[in-house]
């Protein structure tokens, strides 16, 4: 590839690095060594590169600051937590801080989900939601249940429990098969719902997708369905109207678990707690991460019915381990100092009543890019939406210059495919939406 650095201009005098040893994950990584697009402050809305220039975050970093950047408060709670214990195994071992965020996140979800594993990013989340459905249906001496649901164009991570259960081909074809036993429902993007605001009301008879493998491969043989309410990394996709009640009324009726990856719609998004909330289901099991920490800490967690908790503890030996899982780093106590005050600021702050309130505001501004050039379908819920851009005959060519072309008119978002998701942090206020707005607007009439 030959050798890549690249100067530093934000120092008093500029220093180069070498961009060489640093293998970036989900990047063209040679298009990026070619033209690097560094940042290297945040506070508030706002991101600095190390050009000096300003660029609005119109993605919370990916998902992740819904209290903006810079946040003191968590800066000095982990700050104060490393210097008191830095760090205790989790294995057979605890410190009152990791039981202090699991009462405090089990006051957020919905429903008896108030059983807490803590976990380090979404992916590994993921996966031991599907450890934990495995060992609740062998508890309850149903063994045979081992294959999952999902559906296509899901994202459940990179771990190959995530993998397997994603239905992002680009994420799955360079590594073979991966698990077995995975069936995946169609996806509930169609062309009758473009242009639609909230749900839509078509398409909730792919719900039945669920109905139709229950008759191909048998109840008995399905361990749990996950759903992502709103399907985030692949474009903002809103369900139809009745839909995740459809699913939800599946798995009640024949013994499945339903898992709602809540990775990037937990933790106020959706202008609620979690989208379980907002659309009046609750599920078996919630993961979560990203804003757990308002992205300042690794943080990821499942949250647990008592129900199937109990079932796993009930059928242990006394004195057994129950349940054979968990990561060096769970429930570290740097993440949960900074997971307690994220909680803290959201409550203190009222941030998602806040994002409530400005979510009518926010999608005003994106669906008034309807017609403008290039633009294709626009889809939102809450403080979240997604502007797809028209393919130029190459998936995702466009949608990923478009994404660089924003940098450079000063607006940072995630791209994926030819969709630029948006999702600005929490604290946002109009004048931020409207800047948000008239920059989008600007790159869409450049492409």
């Amino acid at each position: 590839m030959g050798h890549a650095e690249h100067k530093l201009h934000d120092q008093p005098q500029a220093r180069t690095i070498s961009l060489d040893e640093y293998w970036m994950p989900f990047t063209p990584n040679r298009e990026f060594k070619a033209a690097p697009m560094l940042v290297v402050r945040a506070e508030g809305m706002y991101y600095w590169n190390d050009r000096g220039e300003k660029l609005i975050d119109a993605a919370s970093g990916m998902f992740c600051c819904a209290a903006g950047h810079g946040r003191k408060e968590i800066a000095d709670a982990v700050y104060k937590q490393l210097q008191e214990l830095d760090f205790i195994a989790p294995f057979l071992r605890g410190h009152p801080k990791a039981f202090e965020l699991g009462a405090r996140v089990a006051e957020l979800t919905p429903g008896d989900l108030n059983r807490i594993f803590f976990t380090n990013s979404g992916s590994e989340a993921v996966d031991t939601a599907m450890k934990v459905a495995l060992a609740y249906h062998q508890a309850r001496g149903q063994g045979g249940r081992t294959m999952f649901v999902s559906r296509e164009r899901a994202y459940h991570g990179v771990n190959f429990g995530g993998v397997s259960l994603s239905g992002m081909v680009n994420n799955r074809r360079k590594f073979g098969p991966t698990l077995p036993g995975i069936a995946h429902m169609r996806h509930t993007h169609i062309k009758e719902n473009y242009y639609t605001r909230d749900e839509g009301v078509h398409g909730v008879e792919l719900a039945e997708d669920l109905v139709r493998f229950v008759n191909l491969y048998g109840a008995e043989n399905i361990a749990a369905c996950f759903i992502e309410p709103i399907a985030g990394s692949t474009g903002c996709l809103v369900p139809p109207k009745g839909y995740l009640k459809r699913i939800r009324e599946t798995c009640d009726a024949h013994g499945i678990l339903l898992v709602f990856d809540e990775v990037i719609t937990g933790l106020g998004r959706t202008g609620h707690n979690f989208a379980a909330q907002a659309f009046g289901v609750t599920p078996d099991l919630i993961t979560m991460a990203k804003a757990l920490t308002n992205g300042a800490q690794p943080m990821g967690a499942v949250a647990i019915s008592e129900r199937i908790h109990d079932t796993i503890m009930g059928a242990a030996a006394d004195g057994a381990i129950e349940f054979f899982h968990g990561y060096t780093y769970s429930a570290h106590p740097a993440a949960c100092a900074a997971g307690l005050a994220a909680l803290d600021i959201y409550r203190d702050e009222g941030l998602f009543e806040r994002g409530r309130e400005l979510a009518p505001y926010f999608q005003d501004a994106m669906f008034s890019l309807k017609g403008a050039p290039n633009v294709a379908d626009i889809r939102g819920y809450g403080m979240f939406a997604a502007i797809e851009v028209a393919s130029d005959g190459v998936p995702g060519r466009r949608g990923h210059t478009f994404q660089k072309k924003l940098f450079d008119n000063g607006l940072h978002l995630k791209s994926t495919g030819d969709s630029a998701i948006v999702a600005p942090p929490l604290i946002a206020e109009k004048r931020h939406i409207d800047e948000i707005h008239d920059k989008l607007k600007k790159t869409l009439a450049m492409l």
